[in-house]
Formats: structure tokens, sequence, C-alpha cells
């Protein structure tokens, strides 16, 4: 397991329940990862260097949970070592490492999303500007921070200095366009360069605030299921995932891995936001508990052409809701080093999924903006969302802070 989030956490957590019964190992893990996957030693951090750890440690599957590994290659280098892995080749990853390419591939499959316009100047971008409000994205990958919803003509200006005059993100364009009204969904898809089999749907909360205020982060919590989405899935993965499949693959860029579509559900169809090429986060802390199908065997047929034929995943009916507990100053800046209590008394109808964590001294501290996911599951969803606030209250860090609305 690559990554050392509350993502990756869970995804070790339900790799562990398969009843394969793997050895899972991670890199690097945090506090709670390390609890539950043995530590994989390695030399450097590059993709090269994690790709022939893995050789060497004869690891069977490597599953790649943040995108920056992925967009440099890591499933590249792995395949180079002859390692199987769960992630898209860099060629593919594309599509989270450029909006401008993710639009272009949209374009051409036919998937319907925003009006938008790839820009390199300020005048540029302000010249594109269809109304306001407007959307200002960063080209490259921005851990969930790259989007402003510019609310007039300075706010438009600033984010485009921003991101183009004092390359917040790096030297890349700006995609700039229409800001589309609704409610959004977040749908993964496990993909095997052919088909797309649907995860359930999960809806997060991405600003720092209650009643959706303040800048956005990584992700401040999640529910999972979402009411009145059955058909709906159905539709999105004919009209979306499946088009942009078949795109990739007529380009000779076969997309194995999962396919996270962001959407809006407004008037008319369901309108692309972005693609993500892994699993979400917090998403993955709502879908994969609910996951009763064996995790394990999915992702190993998933690296196969085809090996998802016939796939049908079983679902706990229950509802899952996770709440996220951040540092201080997160998402402009975050403290460490704070100890963190309570985590012993959790119950057990909760799970707590570590995120920016690590130990010290036999103490689990904080190390990082988004610490900890308390998920809990319940018979409904206000049921679970009580079960996860209050699994959340028995847990303390200085600095600590929520939002009190996740699946209000």
């Amino acid at each position: 397991m690559v990554g050392s989030g509350g993502r990756e956490h869970a995804l070790v957590r339900a790799l562990l329940r398969s009843p394969q019964q793997p050895e899972v190992l991670c890199a690097p893990g945090n506090a709670g990862i390390r609890r539950d996957a043995r530590p994989l030693d390695r030399s450097g951090d590059d993709p090269a260097a994690l790709a022939r750890a893995a050789r060497d440690a004869e690891i069977d599957l490597v599953v790649v949970g943040p995108e920056a590994p992925l967009v440099a290659g890591l499933a590249d280098a792995l395949a180079a070592e002859g390692v199987r892995c769960f992630g898209p080749l860099a060629a593919a990853a594309r599509l989270e490492g450029s909006k401008a390419f993710a639009k272009e591939i949209m374009r051409a499959a036919g998937v319907p999303t925003a009006g938008h316009r790839v820009v390199a100047t300020v005048a540029e971008g302000l010249a594109a500007v269809p109304g306001y409000p407007t959307v200002i994205k960063a080209d490259g990958l921005a851990a969930g921070k790259g989007v402003v919803i510019a609310a007039d003509e300075a706010g438009a200006r600033t984010a485009l200095e921003d991101m183009l005059v004092a390359k917040r993100f790096g030297d890349e364009p700006v995609v700039v366009e229409e800001f589309l009204a609704g409610e959004e969904l977040s749908l993964l898809a496990l993909c095997d360069g052919q088909r797309a089999v649907a995860l359930a749907p999960a809806r997060d909360y991405k600003r720092i605030g209650d009643g959706d205020t303040g800048p956005n982060t990584g992700g401040m919590g999640a529910y999972s299921p979402v009411p009145g989405t059955d058909g709906l899935v159905r539709e999105v993965i004919a009209s979306v995932h499946e088009p942009v499949l078949h795109e990739l693959a007529r380009r000779g860029i076969p997309f194995h891995g999962v396919l996270y579509a962001g959407l809006m559900l407004g008037a008319g169809p369901p309108k692309v936001l972005e693609f993500n090429v892994r699993f979400g986060d917090p998403e993955t802390q709502v879908v994969l508990p609910r996951l009763r199908s064996d995790l394990l065997a999915l992702l190993l047929a998933a690296t196969e052409p085809g090996g998802l034929a016939g796939a049908e995943l079983e679902w706990d009916p229950r509802a899952a809701v996770c709440v996220v507990l951040a540092s201080r100053g997160y998402p402009a800046s975050a403290s460490a080093g704070d100890a963190i209590a309570g985590l012993d008394g959790v119950p057990a109808g909760a799970e707590v999924f570590h995120a920016g964590t690590a130990e010290r001294n036999g103490r689990v501290v904080t190390a990082g903006g988004r610490v900890l996911g308390v998920t809990a599951l319940a018979d409904d969803r206000a049921s679970a969302r009580a079960a996860a606030y209050a699994a959340a209250g028995m847990i303390a860090f200085d600095g600590s802070q929520a939002r009190r609305d996740i699946a209000a």
C-alpha cells in the first residue's frame, strides 16, 4: 500500500478483510497504518527505487493511494520491474495531472462538462470569464486546493495572479470554466481498461467551514449511500466512465485503476467537474466500510484486460458517515507534534482511520493537516451521523477542528 493518508488506512483495513488473508506492507504509512501493515524497507522516494523495493520484497500487488506517484510514473516503473500495480500508467494519470488534458478527453469522448478555456496570462483569464461566479482551476496537481470560485472580477484577478504570476501551483496554465450549480456527487469505478464497475456513490464536503464556507480542502467528511442515485449510477457509467475508457484505449493508453468522477447534478444530464485517478479521500472512508465483496480479488482482476467482466459487488445496506478531524491552521497550514488523546476509548461501532499521524515516544501525535477520519455505520444516515460525531468527540488534540454539518 503506497501512501500515508486516511484513504490508504481504509484501503489497508479493507484488504485485510479479504478471505485470501494477504500480508500487507506499507510505504510509508502512518501511525495507524503501521499498526495494521508492515513497513516496507526501501531506499529513496522516487518511483524507480520503490519499484525495485517492491520487486525485491516479492510483492504480488502494489496499490497506489495518492495521485502524485501515479502522475510521476510509479505504475510504469513497477511494470518495468514486472510487479503488478493497481493504478494507471502516467499517460492515463494525466486525467488528474492536467485539467486541460481531462477536458480534451471529455470533449473527444462526448462527456458532459462545464464550458471552459485554457489560459496562460491574467489578461487571457479575465477575458475568458463567461460570467460570475466563475471557476478558476490550476491545471496540475494541487492537493484539492487548486480550485477557486470567484464571485467577481476582483476575486478572479486575485486567483489568476496567484496561479499564473506567483505560480503557487507551478509553471502551468489555468483552466477558466463556467460555474455549475446543483448538488455534487462522487462516483468511483474500478476499471480494467475496457469496462467500469461502479462503487457505491458518496458525497463529500470540500470546504473547511460549516455551510460550505471558507477555502477548499482535501475533504472534511463524507457519507454513503446517496439517496436517489441508484438509476443515476448506471447512467453515469454509460455516459462518463465508459466513453472515457474507450477514448483512452483508442489512444493506446488503457486505464487500469480507479476512475473517480466528481459530478454536478443539476438541470440536464450530470456534468463532470473533475476526474481523479485514484480512490477519493474521504469518500473511501465511507465506501469501503460498506463493501462486502473481496476488495483484493477485485483489484487483482482490474489489473488484467477485461478482468472485471461479470463482477457484481455486494454492499452493506447501512449508511456510513465520516467526520474528519483536522489540525490547527488547516488548510492554510498545519500544526504537528500534538499528542492525540482518546483513541483507545472510541466505541466498537465506530472506526478511526489515521491520516496525518505519527508515533513519537510510544504516543500517537499529529503530523499533517487532516489528522483522523472517524467513520460510523448505522441503519440510517442520521444515526450514523450521530455515532460518528459522538466517537469524534471522544478524541482530543490541541487545535482540533471539524465541520459540524457533515451529512446533516
